[in-house]
């Protein structure tokens, strides 16, 4: 960037008090997180045990809520694009407070599921793409950096709502949790996002845009393959992520790892993608987007060939995996726009949504289809395929970057 645009990118964020919506966002994105996409690790079994629904429907509202997310994904970046992120994010807490709201009041299993469906509304338009989106059209060209801080807070989600659900669950219930978690969606992270983000989106300045790359809505001809190769390794990494999360402990205790050992195994990967992403904080000013991208897609494929191989050290290989998704989820949302420009970067960021979304909903019961005919050595293997398959991509895409 040149200096040029560097100073109209100060010119731009100044009144718009970076740090404090960084930070903002950054507490609303732990509790949209831990109150929706993390919530079924903690309540689903309390939820079956109470009303004897079958344990993969309770389990499954979250793959439903997914699916919807991607679903209306392009919806939600096209409105941030025109609007700005206040009010779609605003809308977020309102959608994640009805969703959870009926949770907590459902007399069945399918108002249990109609329930996520409208907690995945709340998650398209509030989890990290909309967040991501948002950034990118207050701070434009500038936004890489408060991209990345984000995901330094995002990582933190689990980390404070698992414990912090397991406490209320047994306290109040899975249906009072979940009636807590409405309450602070209404009662902070709404008035949050009202009161915090500017009203208006600012446009670019014009130094900014006559030097900012093809846009997403104007690719020339010869960027399209860019834009597919780019789509392709996000949903790739989407789903390895997806079907290891869900199935780690299983795919671990198939290793003959105890239960107990296992879990604490598998606590290694939070701190490690916390770690990564501090670390490309420090250093992205050194380097482009993609090798983020080359970087997370050649860790991941590292751990989950360790993982495969039955090395003896699997500590090793979960804290390789961990910082590969943990730099992945700074590329998702820096990549595009360091490829594409911020002009359209909102609707830009829906529109690779969708297909990531989709196989976060699809992957884990793949996952489990599989693990079942073929067994955890096969299941890792194939992982482990699509990882240096994601390796390839990432580094066409540099490649091409660089052509």
């Amino acid at each position: 960037m040149s200096g040029g645009d560097q100073a109209a990118n100060r010119h731009t964020t100044a009144p718009h008090r970076p740090r404090i919506i960084i930070a903002a966002l950054g507490v609303t994105q732990i509790f949209a997180w831990g109150s929706s996409y993390y919530l079924p690790a903690v309540l689903a079994r309390p939820i079956a045990a109470d009303t004897g629904w079958p344990f993969p429907w309770v389990v499954g509202g979250l793959s439903l809520g997914l699916l919807a997310a991607g679903l209306v994904s392009p919806r939600v970046g096209r409105m941030i694009e025109r609007h700005g992120g206040r009010p779609v994010l605003a809308a977020s807490a309102v959608l994640l407070a009805a969703g959870l709201v009926g949770l907590a009041l459902a007399p069945g299993i399918a108002a249990y599921v109609a329930a996520w469906l409208i907690l995945g509304l709340g998650m398209g338009a509030g989890l990290y793409d909309a967040a991501f989106a948002t950034l990118g059209r207050l701070f434009g060209l500038g936004a890489r950096q408060a991209i990345a801080t984000l995901t330094l807070f995002g990582g933190f989600a689990s980390t404070v709502c698992w414990p912090l659900s397991a406490f209320l669950v047994a306290e109040l219930g899975w249906r009072g949790t979940c009636l807590t978690y409405a309450a602070f969606q209404l009662a902070v992270a709404l008035p949050v996002h009202l009161l915090l983000l500017p009203r208006v989106a600012p446009d670019l300045s014009p130094a900014a845009a006559a030097n900012a790359p093809a846009t997403a809505t104007t690719l020339p001809r010869q960027a399209a393959p860019i834009l597919v190769l780019l789509a392709a390794a996000l949903t790739i990494s989407s789903a390895i992520s997806a079907v290891v999360s869900v199935h780690l402990l299983s795919f671990l205790q198939a290793r003959e790892v105890a239960a107990v050992t296992a879990v604490a195994l598998g606590a290694l990967v939070g701190p490690s993608q916390v770690g990564a992403r501090a670390i490309e904080i420090l250093v992205a000013r050194y380097h482009h987007p993609v090798w983020t991208k080359v970087a997370s897609t050649i860790l991941v494929a590292l751990g989950l060939a360790a993982l495969w191989g039955r090395l003896p050290l699997l500590s090793a290989a979960l804290v390789l995996y961990g910082a590969g998704i943990g730099l992945e989820s700074i590329a998702r949302g820096t990549l595009p726009l360091a490829l594409f420009g911020a002009d359209g970067y909102a609707s830009l960021m829906g529109r690779l949504a969708m297909p990531s979304l989709i196989a976060q909903a699809v992957a884990p019961s793949v996952g489990a289809l599989l693990l079942e005919a073929a067994g955890t050595d096969r299941t890792l293997a194939v992982l482990a395929l699509m990882a240096l398959l994601n390796v390839a991509f990432a580094g066409t895409l540099a490649l091409m970057r660089r052509t």
